[in-house]
């Protein structure tokens, strides 16, 4: 199971999240695997340890992969979780107050970013 936290915009404005997984439905050679999906672009980004970001939307529907740092993410009302590596963000929160986040540890956040289309279908799916 790869650990997913999907982030979007309530009926409200406020930023909501809901934990879950990246569906894993298929499998060869005692793998599983999720299908494709199609995306628009992918970038890598680094932010040093102590880092932290004030109240802001996502700029567009993305995943965001961490490869390396601890971070607690939060909403404007003030609900928290936390983001390890090997977690992904499914950031729909393009609207709205948005969230913030504070890296946790003394490692850097190693990310990729993977815009993924509006309307496009993932693999998330709640627990």
């Amino acid at each position: 199971m790869i650990r997913c936290v999907r982030i979007w915009t309530g009926p409200d404005g406020d930023t909501l999240f809901e934990e879950g997984a990246v569906d894993l439905p298929k499998g060869e050679r005692g793998d599983v695997l999720s299908g494709t999906v199609e995306a628009a672009s992918i970038s890598f980004r680094e932010t040093e340890p102590g880092g932290s970001f004030s109240p802001h939307r996502a700029p567009t529907r993305q995943f965001v992969i961490t490869l390396a740092g601890t971070l607690e993410f939060r909403t404007a009302k003030g609900a928290t979780f936390t983001i390890r590596p090997g977690d992904i963000l499914l950031a729909e929160d393009t609207t709205g107050s948005g969230h913030s986040w504070r890296l946790m540890d003394d490692q850097p956040w190693r990310r990729a970013y993977v815009i993924v289309g509006a309307d496009t279908p993932v693999p998330f799916i709640k627990s």
